[in-house]
């Protein structure tokens, strides 16, 4: 598929969700051949500042490294730009200003997935900055879907279990932690979960919960598959 467009990835944030990211990639592309596959340029920045630190006050902005990133990834020849990363796309609004090509959201993508099996209450994982800058609550809001977010003890085990997957833990232990704290937005009304940081569909399944699973990591890989020019794998 040599006339399918370069992707460019602002990855590193952190470097399991990209690598994650990627393998999805090649898993879902329908390929009988290397050359099938898309080509894929990848910013591994991890040395973007916290973006979750930045929110609590306790670290330089992100923004300046993200668009550098996007900028970057311009410059070396990508058609469009994606993130690995649900939380970094409160900066979304600045890394389009960096760039004169496409940019898709994995925010946008995953609400139009979530709004399409109409549900009444959705349940969203997400780090700490992305509930600050209300991502996903305002998408959700402006489709008409009642948010339900984790209370601020549960939202904090979260993080601490967001934190360890970014070290490398995705043992049982950190499984099962994260797959409780879904189905408890589930007995809160919840139709639907998003995993909506991508750190946490590397631990959470759809077989964890009694509901639909929104993944935004599969979300946003289909996306970029099919707006590439690609074939998704049946």
């Amino acid at each position: 598929m040599s006339d399918t467009k370069t992707v460019g990835v602002i990855g590193g944030l952190g470097p399991v969700a990209t690598l994650d990211f990627f393998e999805r990639i090649l898993n879902r592309t329908r390929a009988t051949r290397e050359q099938d596959h898309l080509r894929l340029l990848i910013d591994n920045n991890t040395k973007v500042p916290d973006r979750n630190a930045f929110m609590r006050g306790d670290g330089p902005s992100p923004a300046p490294a993200l668009a550098s990133s996007a900028r970057g990834l311009q410059v070396a020849g990508a058609d469009f730009i994606v993130m690995a990363c649900n939380t970094a796309h409160a900066w979304e609004a600045e890394i389009r200003a960096a760039i004169s090509v496409p940019f898709l959201s994995i925010i946008d993508e995953t609400v139009k997935v979530v709004a399409d099996l109409r549900p009444e209450a959705v349940g969203v994982l997400a780090g700490d900055a992305c509930v600050a800058a209300g991502l996903y609550q305002n998408a959700l809001k402006t489709a008409g879907v009642r948010c339900i977010m984790p209370d601020a003890n549960t939202q904090k085990s979260l993080m601490e279990l967001i934190y360890r997957i970014k070290s490398g833990d995705t043992g049982e232990t950190v499984r099962r932690a994260s797959a409780k704290i879904a189905q408890k937005l589930e007995a809160q009304g919840a139709e639907v979960i998003i995993a909506g940081c991508t750190e946490i569909p590397i631990v959470l399944t759809a077989d964890d919960i009694e509901g639909e699973l929104v993944n935004s990591t599969d979300v946003l890989v289909e996306r970029t598959i099919v707006f590439a020019g690609g074939e998704l794998k049946a």
